[in-house]
Parts: C-alpha cells; sequence; structure tokens
C-alpha cells in the first residue's frame, strides 16, 4: 500500500514535489509534470479506491488520510519539498502540513489550488446523500472530465464510487481551530472557476503567518489541465522565490 508514487525517482534533484490529486482523481493526473519540472523529484500522492489501489476501500475521513499521508511523507522531508493539493488535495495538503508542522516538520513551500480557504469550508450533509447523476452534474460543473466518458456506463461504473465517495468526505470535513501554519503558501484559482472566488482563495492567507501570495490565472476549476502552473512552481521555489513570482505577476494575474 503505497501512499506516494514516484515513477522517475532523481536522487540528485535539489527538491522534491509532492502533488496531491483533486476528488477523483489519482496520481495519473501528474505524470507530465514529471517531464516539464525536471529540477524536482515528483512524487504524486496515491488515493485509495483508484487506479493501483482500485480494490481498497474509499477514505472516508479526510484528517484521518491526512495523518496517513503525513506519516508517509515525513521520511521525504529529507531535502526540500514543495506540496501542490490541487480543490480537494488542496485541504489534504494543507492538513497533512498542520500535522508535520506539528511534528516540527514542515514543506519548503505550499501551494493551494482551486480551493476556498479551509477554514471557509464547512460540513455539508447534502454529500452523504449524492447519487450518480448529483455527482455527474458536479463533475459537468467543474470541467476537467470528458462528458462522453460520463455518458459511458462502463465508466461511470467505475469511477463514480470513487468521486462519490470523495466527496463525500469532503463534505463531512470541518475546519478545526489550532495553530497556523508557519510555511509559505501561495493560494492560486482559476477567475472563472464556478466554485471558488477570488476572495474565497485569497482567504488562505489567514491561515500562515509565512509569506503570502495569490494569483488568479484566466480558467475554470481545472485551469491547471491546459495550463499547469509550471512557471510559477518554478520560480516560487527558486532561491529568491518571491522576488522571481513578483516578476511573473503581471502575466498571471
Amino acid at each position: 500500500m503505497a501512499w506516494t508514487e514516484c515513477s522517475e525517482p532523481r536522487p540528485f534533484a535539489a527538491q522534491r514535489l509532492i502533488c496531491f490529486p483533486h476528488a477523483g482523481g489519482s496520481s495519473y493526473f501528474f505524470r507530465e509534470w514529471r517531464k516539464a519540472l525536471p529540477e524536482f523529484e515528483v512524487h504524486a500522492v496515491c488515493y485509495p479506491g483508484r487506479a493501483d489501489r482500485f480494490a481498497e476501500p474509499v477514505a472516508a475521513d479526510l484528517m484521518d488520510l491526512a495523518q496517513h499521508l503525513a506519516e508517509a511523507i515525513l521520511p521525504l522531508l529529507d531535502r526540500p519539498t514543495v506540496f501542490f493539493g490541487h480543490s480537494m488535495g488542496a485541504v489534504i495538503a494543507y492538513e497533512t502540513t498542520r500535522l508535520l508542522e506539528d511534528r516540527g516538520a514542515s514543506p519548503a513551500h505550499l501551494f493551494v489550488s482551486g480551493a476556498r480557504a479551509a477554514n471557509l469550508i464547512h460540513p455539508d450533509p447534502r454529500a452523504a446523500a449524492m447519487d450518480d447523476e448529483t455527482v455527474v452534474e458536479t463533475l459537468v460543473e467543474l470541467g476537467g472530465t470528458d462528458t462522453e466518458l460520463l455518458d459511458n456506463p462502463m465508466f461511470r461504473e467505475l469511477i463514480l464510487p470513487y468521486v462519490r465517495g470523495d466527496f463525500r468526505m469532503l463534505g463531512s470535513y470541518g475546519h478545526r481551530a489550532g495553530r497556523i501554519l508557519s510555511c509559505p503558501v501561495t493560494a492560486v484559482a482559476g477567475d472563472a472557476d464556478p466554485r471558488v472566488t477570488a476572495e474565497q482563495s485569497a482567504g488562505w492567507a489567514e491561515l500562515t503567518s509565512g509569506a503570502f501570495q495569490h494569483r488568479m490565472v484566466p480558467g475554470d476549476h481545472f485551469y491547471l489541465a491546459g495550463n499547469p502552473p509550471y512557471d510559477l512552481i518554478r520560480e516560487t521555489s527558486a532561491p529568491g522565490g518571491q522576488e522571481n513570482t513578483d516578476r511573473l505577476a503581471d502575466g498571471l494575474s
């Protein structure tokens, strides 16, 4: 049972990048990132219930999932490590970071993408009652999934159970009060995202005492499918990262 997957180990890379997929997503979503970011050793989180862990039950509790991930990721922090989480993955990356910081460890930088600030998320009992059609409607609204595939009965039979499970897990999540992060945080959101406003994305600033930056980029909830933020990750994570990303601001805002 592997919690992260790294198809191209790079023992001489100065940094690691750990990617946390969205609801219904898997490590496969970040396959191309390994080629595009050769200066990083890229790992992707493997959630249970899909891909190589298809036979396992889908996670039901986000904090329990974050606890498992903190245990698995802790040994990977032997060199500077950047976290990138998208949508549900942003919340999981955030909670994993909180647990690691409680142990005196921390990523070098946390990117939270396509997600409202965790303290703005409240339990939603409607998620527990989601049927297949509601799940499909939500996927269509968010984009990022081929609508023709959603009409395929075999595809729906395979993916809808774990997508629904992810939505239910996120729907049961409630932010807990406590110490805020100390690591730098960058929040990114698409300017046409139907679920996340600029204000909600900027709210991540309240959850860290470290450096914070906010970027709105062209696109919807899955802006990163067509325009991955490689330059932002590369420039932010380099020495003098804040100054570098200031130079990118005109092109990204």
